[in-house]
């Protein structure tokens, strides 16, 4: 019997650590042929992610360089899939969420004639230019879909609403719960002995990240000024926060939190160490996507330094607290979950809405059956 060929295409470290479930479980399938093409649209990152999960590309893209736009990546990814997608010739190409590599492999398949398939569909944001560019890019990218695999019943109902037909949805919950269960461990040791040596059992934790382009400039000096009241408010706790590479969010962390001995700004980390560290915090404050989904699988609150989260399940289930850009709003916020144990329960043991680790199976089941049928 002829196999079902599915190319998954990625390029980034979320995306890579999203796909490498399904790509497992694709692999696992006898009826199907696993092709794995990157982008590497982030070089370094993108790796880190394959070496955890030892996954060798077919196809590598390597299409980064330094001062890279976003038309430099369209086009480039454009370009490079063509040929790629001719000589393969597969029945269907799979993409992740939301990033420049997932629209371009997307329309560069809707191109070539070959049927799309859409992990973590219909996120929205309902802001086209927040996240910026991901709101257009996992739109566009659910236009040129045949079929939708959705998280959860808000982001099936987005795409009803924007005219897709139901019997392309399917619910499948987030492959990042099946990615993260499979590299903690409670007796993890991290690399840096600086995280070694912080007392997680009697010293409550704080992780930040910040990075997003619209956090740039103003947000980003409210987000660190409030951090650090709290960490001077509450003298029990420690604030880790790994600096993203961008220049401006390095010289604005070591401007506002480098002077303090219980605030330890580290090089950003590997997906599993990062994972861990996350499992030993007690409390995370992001304007990161993905983490509104990781952490609450690990029952740790989380607040969001954004105006508006694409996520609104997580803030319906009680897991997530969209704390906005406002100094005195970010600062209360945490400062009320680190002084009121009630209210911290109450989000430490909300259900996570994000799935049970299963995900990526399910996916790999749809597209046999789809195909079979």
């Amino acid at each position: 019997m002829k196999k079902i060929k599915v190319m998954s295409i990625f390029g980034t470290r979320p995306e890579a650590i999203k796909m490498a479930p399904v790509v497992k479980a694709l692999e696992a399938e006898e009826a199907i042929e696993s092709i794995v093409c990157v982008t590497a649209q982030h070089r370094e990152m993108l790796d880190q992610v394959l070496e955890l999960y030892k996954i060798r590309p077919d196809y590598d893209l390597d299409i980064m360089a330094h001062g890279q736009t976003l038309s430099d990546i369209t086009c480039k990814v454009l370009k490079g899939l063509e040929g790629i997608i001719h000589e393969t010739k597969p029945d269907m190409i799979l993409v992740h969420g939301d990033t420049t590599t997932t629209f371009a492999a997307s329309l560069a398949a809707f191109y070539s004639h070959t049927k799309v398939g859409h992990v973590e569909a219909g996120l929205r944001s309902f802001d086209l230019y927040s996240p910026f560019p991901e709101e257009l890019n996992r739109s566009l990218t659910g236009r040129l879909a045949t079929l939708h695999f959705s998280p959860t019943e808000s982001n099936v109902q987005n795409l009803i609403n924007e005219g897709v037909s139901a019997e392309s949805i399917y619910q499948v919950g987030n492959t990042v719960i099946d990615a993260l269960i499979e590299v903690i461990r409670p007796d993890y040791k991290f690399e840096d002995e600086a995280l070694n040596q912080i007392d997680y059992a009697n010293r409550r934790v704080v992780l930040l990240t910040a990075h997003r382009r619209e956090n740039l400039g103003e947000p980003m000096r409210n987000i660190f000024s409030a951090v650090r009241k709290v960490v001077e408010d509450f003298p029990d706790t420690e604030l880790i926060f790994p600096m993203h590479k961008n220049p401006k969010v390095r010289e604005l962390a070591q401007e506002y939190l480098g002077d303090s001995n219980r605030i330890h700004l580290i090089e950003p980390l590997e997906y599993e160490p990062f994972a861990n560290l996350m499992a030993k915090s007690d409390l995370i404050l992001t304007d990161s996507g993905g983490i509104q989904e990781e952490a609450p699988a690990l029952g740790k609150p989380v607040l969001v330094l954004r105006k508006e989260t694409e996520r609104p399940e997580a803030v319906a289930a009680g897991t997530v607290l969209l704390a906005g850009i406002e100094e005195q709003t970010i600062y209360d916020m945490a400062a009320k979950l680190l002084g009121d144990s009630v209210a911290y329960d109450k989000m430490a043991n909300a259900v996570n809405p994000y799935g049970d680790g299963k995900s990526a199976k399910r996916i790999a089941d749809i597209i046999k059956s789809y195909f079979l049928k």
